[in-house]
C-alpha cells in the first residue's frame, strides 16, 4: 500500500472521530475456554493470525488487530495461569472462561487529538467459574492468578521496553 492510498483511507474516519470524538471510543473483546489440565483455548476466529488495521484505523476488518491480539494474549495467559494456580491449590473447579475488554479511543493511534491516549485507556478481565469453593478460596486463587500471570504483570508493571531497527 501507499501512503496516499492510506492517506485516502484514514481521511474520512479522521474526519468523523474530529467531528464525534465518541465514535472514536470502541472497545475490543477477548475470551477463552479454561480447558482440560492446565490450558486456556483462545476464540481467535482465526487459524494463522494475520495483523493489520482495525476498521476503526482503515483497516478491512479481515485481519487481527495488535489490540485484538494483546487481549487474547492476556486472555490466554490468564487463563493457563489460573489453571495451574487452581490445580496446585486443589481447587475444585469443573471449568470456566475468560474474558478481556479494553477500550480504545482511535483519536490517539491516528493523531486526530494529541492529548487521546494512544493505547488502550483501560482494560477488564474477567473470570466465571464452575465452582463451589468458598469466597476465601476464589479470592486466592485470582490474588494467585493475578500475581503469577505474565501478561497482567507485564500490563501492570512499568516495564522498561527498548526498541530498536536493525537493518537486513
Amino acid at each position: 500500500m501507499k501512503a496516499e492510498e492510506l492517506k485516502k483511507i484514514q481521511a474520512p474516519i479522521k474526519e468523523k472521530y474530529r467531528k464525534n470524538s465518541s465514535a472514536a471510543l470502541i472497545t475490543l473483546r477477548a475470551s477463552g475456554e479454561i480447558g482440560k489440565g492446565i490450558s486456556c483455548k483462545v476464540d481467535t476466529g482465526k487459524a494463522m493470525v494475520e495483523a493489520g488495521l482495525h476498521p476503526a484505523t482503515g483497516g478491512t476488518g479481515m485481519q487481527a488487530c495488535s489490540g485484538d491480539l494483546l487481549l487474547e494474549a492476556l486472555v490466554a495467559c490468564a487463563g493457563v495461569t489460573l489453571s495451574a494456580v487452581a490445580t496446585a491449590l486443589e481447587f475444585d473447579m469443573s471449568g470456566g472462561r475468560v474474558k478481556a475488554e479494553g477500550d480504545l479511543d482511535f483519536r490517539g493511534t491516528l493523531g486526530v487529538d494529541k492529548e487521546a491516549k494512544v493505547g488502550f485507556k483501560n482494560i477488564r478481565l474477567n473470570f466465571q467459574l464452575s465452582t463451589s469453593e468458598s469466597k476465601d478460596r476464589i479470592d486466592t486463587l485470582l490474588k494467585l492468578t493475578e500475581r503469577y500471570c505474565v501478561v497482567y504483570q507485564t500490563l501492570v508493571s512499568s516495564t522498561d521496553l527498548v526498541t530498536e531497527i536493525e537493518i537486513m
